[in-house]
């Protein structure tokens, strides 16, 4: 990347709380340790669906909220913005509505990269994320994003049928090893009402596991791994 760390502004666009940390919270934490200014968007609330027959659920979306922003400090994101579209139902939503959740937040964010989710995810709130992004991103004279990078998500990317459209290929890998990794662990705690025990891919010794695998896999102790759409220089 041609720019300083301290000149970028990077937003990282998640359908669900704990995406940004499964997918990409070492390079986060590395990325704000050398002075880039970062912002989180949660396109949905993160639990109607997923708790809809539990009658506490205005306590459980306040104590998912308290889960991002500690995970957030962890991590060095300064802003999350909140979308508050409808979780696992964004196939039900508008896609000019996803589209001004996410052009707000770049109007007034004004980041200089964007991080989304991957186009093959099984799950279909990731794959409306991505669709949306890509729109809100699109290359017009005024763009203020230069660069569109895809992340991978555990539990997600990885358990769709695996073809030529689906299959993630990074291009891009970031050195995480020691101290970032850590701190994507430390950060992946704080999601207490996600975490699963291993070998579910949302546990901390899933995380270790692939994320080593992925810096195996171009020499590194330790890395996460992204497709970069577009650069622009």
């Amino acid at each position: 990347m041609s720019q300083s760390m301290k000149e970028e502004r990077i937003l990282v666009i998640a359908a669900h709380p704990d995406d940004e940390v499964l997918g990409m919270g070492g390079t986060l934490a590395k990325f704000s340790a050398h002075g880039a200014h970062l912002a989180l968007l949660i396109v949905t609330d993160g639990s109607t669906s997923q708790y809809r027959e539990n009658g506490h659920l205005d306590e459980i979306l306040k104590e998912k909220k308290k889960e991002t922003e500690q995970s957030a400090k962890i991590l060095g994101i300064e802003k999350i913005y909140y979308g508050q579209l409808p979780d696992m139902k964004l196939d039900t939503v508008s896609h000019i509505d996803i589209n001004r959740v996410i052009e707000d937040v770049i109007r007034e964010f004004m980041p200089t990269m964007v991080f989304t989710h991957f186009s093959g995810d099984v799950n279909k709130d990731h794959r409306c994320v991505y669709e949306s992004t890509l729109v809100a991103c699109r290359p017009t004279a005024e763009q203020c994003v230069k660069r569109i990078a895809l992340y991978s998500a555990p539990s997600s990317t990885e358990w769709n049928v695996q073809t030529a459209q689906s299959a993630f290929l990074p291009n891009w890998y970031v050195d995480i090893s020691g101290e970032y990794a850590e701190k994507k662990y430390e950060a992946m705690r704080c999601y207490k009402t996600e975490l699963r025990p291993y070998p579910h891919p949302r546990s901390i010794e899933y995380l270790r596991v692939s994320d080593t695998a992925e810096g195996n896999h171009v020499g590194l102790m330790s890395a996460e791994s992204f497709i970069l759409l577009r650069a622009l220089d």
